[in-house]
């Protein structure tokens, strides 16, 4: 019997990839094999984001390029996954009449029954969360949550093929209701997993090879579940998590400024397995931005939290998202973030033109009134600000020896060897042997060894530095044995996907 195959883009952040991730472990399960030419796929799904107009625009022109090829194979099933589902059915199948399915968020784990249903029918199907309002009791919470859970607790990796590094979900949704995001609208009220499931998914985890784990949520920080009768907060979550044997490194994503509290500084200093790395968006370095925003803190008072952090952990990188043109931005709100750039020397910022989203309060109630001149010019001039504070950090470090951990070829090597391979040449590996790794501080650094040194942390000494990578030279050749795996086989690294 021939096997099916499924095609499955993922656009948006970290929450969509690990959605994808455990969409096609369950495919998988089904019968499916992934395949890269979506045109070629019995089925199609695309994991969408909302955050921006601009990611929405991209996934409607991914769908369109599935128009013509719908028509030649009608039993090709096209599927809207993730947060643009959620936020617009109706919108998608007007706009895009060839798609057959979509689901929301929180309803993915009804994703292979959803495929079956329109292969049965040749009818569309829809699988949406809105019974997931702020009207429903705790109760009614708790068991469509419990429901929802089934995607993260189906999870089973391979162990023929170890993940080096991987995504655990520790909650969903969002209460914050900022004026400019949707997220609370497409993903729901904010729900905290329970701590021994997300410990033993650790573990199960580490048993399966994975060296580092990145903890998961809209507010990460925020997180609190009942256990016994007493609140479990992430301050003791990150401590058991780091517990785990097995597991080498730990990272969580992304905090929210106004609720984070000194135990989880308290257990990032203590703790070696955690990351010396905090991603925590502040949007505005203007105060008046920021009650717009309905932010929740003021820029004297993130600068007060960073300065603590750094107090707490000396050698902390910070990253940090911005907007521009929110709003009624005004040029001296603009400068306002300069300055917070200057003063708060981030390791890496994300910058973004605002965009209304619908049902937001900020598209119910404020005018979209800054020009796009006007935003892409503040966004290059952020942009360019922290590309000089990057490189200036970075150069200090030339001369210096970083532990890495290698997480695979990097994109030159990959490019070199899929060039040769093109042109039906042996691949040498003299041009394909550049690696890829990440430092404790989420620095990426790139340098040339074998592929034995894959999975392993390795000294590499510092020889040059742009703003966003370092380079270097393999300072010890422990561990690595001169082989050369395939890059198909080769632990894949994870990318930093679009910010919210």
């Amino acid at each position: 019997m021939q096997r099916r195959t499924v095609y499955l883009e993922t656009m948006g952040c970290q929450m969509n990839v690990l959605d994808s991730e455990l969409v096609l472990g369950q495919l998988r399960a089904l019968g499916y094999d992934p395949i890269a030419d979506m045109t070629k796929a019995d089925v199609v799904l695309l994991n969408t984001c909302s955050v921006r107009d601009h990611a929405e625009q991209k996934a409607l022109s991914r769908l369109g390029s599935m128009k013509k090829p719908k028509g030649l194979r009608p039993d090709i099933v096209v599927g809207v996954i993730g947060c643009m589902a959620e936020r617009d059915p109706d919108g998608i199948f007007t706009k895009m009449p060839h798609v057959d399915l979509v689901c929301g968020p929180a309803e993915l784990n009804k994703v292979p029954a959803l495929i079956e249903e329109v292969q049965a029918n040749r009818s569309r199907a829809v699988a949406l969360s809105q019974s997931l309002s702020r009207k429903s009791t705790p109760v009614q919470r708790a068991l469509e949550y419990d429901s929802v859970e089934a995607l993260d607790l189906s999870r089973r990796p391979d162990p023929d093929a170890p993940v080096l590094q991987s995504y655990i979900r520790v909650q969903r949704g969002c209460d914050k209701f900022c004026t400019f995001c949707v997220v609370p609208f497409t993903r729901g009220a904010e729900r905290s997993r329970p701590a021994s499931q997300i410990v033993d998914e650790a573990k199960m985890l580490a048993d399966r090879g994975t060296k580092e784990v990145t903890l998961l949520g809209q507010t990460v920080n925020s997180y609190v579940n009942q256990e016994d009768g007493k609140p479990v907060r992430f301050a003791e979550l990150l401590a058991r998590v780091a517990a785990v044997d097995g597991i080498q490194r730990v990272r969580f994503v992304t905090s929210y400024p106004g609720d984070f509290a000194e135990d989880i500084l308290a257990v990032m200093r203590d703790e070696p397995k955690v990351s010396s790395y905090l991603h925590i968006p502040v949007q505005s370095g203007s105060d008046a931005m920021l009650q717009r925003m309905r932010r929740q803190y003021t820029a004297g008072e993130y600068v007060e939290l960073l300065d603590k952090a750094r107090e707490y952990v000396p050698d902390l990188a910070i990253a940090s998202d911005f907007i521009v043109g929110f709003c009624g931005e005004t040029q001296a709100d603009h400068e306002a973030s300069m300055k917070l750039i200057e003063r708060c020397a981030f390791k890496n910022i994300f910058v973004f033109k605002y965009s209304p989203r619908p049902d937001t309060v900020a598209d119910k109630r404020d005018e979209d009134d800054i020009p796009d001149k006007v935003k892409r010019q503040r966004n290059n001039e952020l942009l360019a600000l922290q590309e000089r504070i990057s490189t200036e950090a970075n150069r200090q470090l030339i001369g210096s020896t970083v532990e890495v951990l290698v997480e695979g070829y990097s994109k030159a090597a990959i490019k070199a060897q899929e060039a040769e391979q093109s042109r039906g040449e042996e691949v040498t590996w003299r041009r394909s042997d550049q690696l890829v790794g990440r430092t404790h501080r989420d620095q990426i650094v790139v340098f040339t060894g074998g592929g034995g040194n894959i999975g392993r942390f390795a000294k590499v000494r510092i020889d040059a530095a742009t703003a966003l990578t370092l380079h270097g030279t393999l300072a010890d050749d422990a561990s690595d044995d001169g082989t050369k795996p395939p890059m198909a086989d080769a632990p894949l690294t994870i990318l930093q996907p679009e910010r919210k």
